[in-house]
């Protein structure tokens, strides 16, 4: 047997990269098995050790979804939208959490798994793809219950307050899919600058909640229009999501293909840069963490 015909049946090549864009994403699926395998263990890891469990995954948009009702709501008196208070805010604390937790737990992949990166070969793009998949789960645990509370106003409606859904319930997965991707690109390009700039990293997550006061989670869009400042959040991509969300599922919002196309087209841009900086950096990464 010559040289090229040993050669011609090794399974797995491994190459260095011959340029930023080599991605490789026959890779990705070839490590399809290690994707769900992280999946798990970030599931069961979290909360393996914390009494009430999965249960947090209701607790935390509860109470949070009861102080910004409290406070924004009934003391501030910020407009709903004409949505009752409680559905209004869940669906922004809902879209808010997928896309905050991909974007801050992605933003340390690099300083959490230098260990890993270190000793085995994978594509390092399993593991934040991976981080994005776990937090659906999450997710879809959230929508679950902002769907028991929709279905509490259904059978119980405050006066003069009603919600629809709408037929824009079928961009709902491009919706899901625009926050996945937007969140994964911010935070490629955050754990690619924090392995040599780790004072960021102290700031990412106070950034990431004074972003969502420049988004339309506490506030419509309508309100921001009526007070000024409108154009301006509607800079934020994730207000065109936020917007759609509440017009699919509540029948209030402002949807427009603008307003999609719009946070489309930056989700792309950022995932994009977010994939060229991760590669550059993935490959000296270890040296200087």
């Amino acid at each position: 047997m010559n040289k090229e015909t040993i050669s011609n049946n090794w399974d797995l090549v491994i190459k260095g990269k011959t340029s930023l864009f080599d991605v490789k994403f026959r890779d990705l699926w070839h490590y399809r098995d290690l994707l769900l395998m992280f999946v798990k263990r970030d599931f069961v890891s979290f909360y393996k050790q914390t009494i009430l469990g999965p249960l947090w995954f209701f607790i935390q948009p509860i109470f949070t979804t009861i102080v910004f009702t409290f406070v924004f709501g009934n003391l501030a008196g910020i407009s709903s939208d004409g949505l009752p208070k409680i559905l209004f805010y869940l669906s922004g604390i809902t879209c808010w959490n997928y896309f905050s937790d991909c974007l801050n737990k992605t933003s340390t992949v690099f300083k959490d798994n230098a260990n890993i990166f270190g000793k085995v070969y994978f594509p390092r793009l399993i593991m934040p793809l991976s981080i994005v998949v776990s937090n659906l789960v999450r997710f879809g645990v959230q929508l679950l219950l902002l769907a028991f509370m929709m279905i509490y106003y259904y059978i119980f409606p405050v006066d003069g307050v009603e919600f629809k859904i709408t037929y824009a319930i079928v961009f709902f997965p491009l919706l899901v899919l625009i926050m996945a991707l937007l969140g994964l690109g911010l935070g490629l390009i955050i754990t690619a600058i924090t392995t040599k700039y780790k004072d960021l990293t102290f700031l990412v997550t106070f950034g990431v909640q004074l972003l969502m006061y420049a988004s339309t989670v506490i506030y419509p869009l309508s309100y921001a229009v009526e007070k000024g400042y409108g154009k301006w959040i509607a800079l934020n991509p994730m207000t065109g999501i936020i917007e759609g969300f509440r017009f699919a599922l509540l029948g209030k919002g402002e949807f427009t293909l603008f307003s999609i196309s719009y946070s489309i087209v930056f989700s792309l841009i950022v995932l994009f840069f977010g994939i060229i900086i991760f590669n550059k950096t993935e490959k000296n990464f270890v040296d200087t963490i």
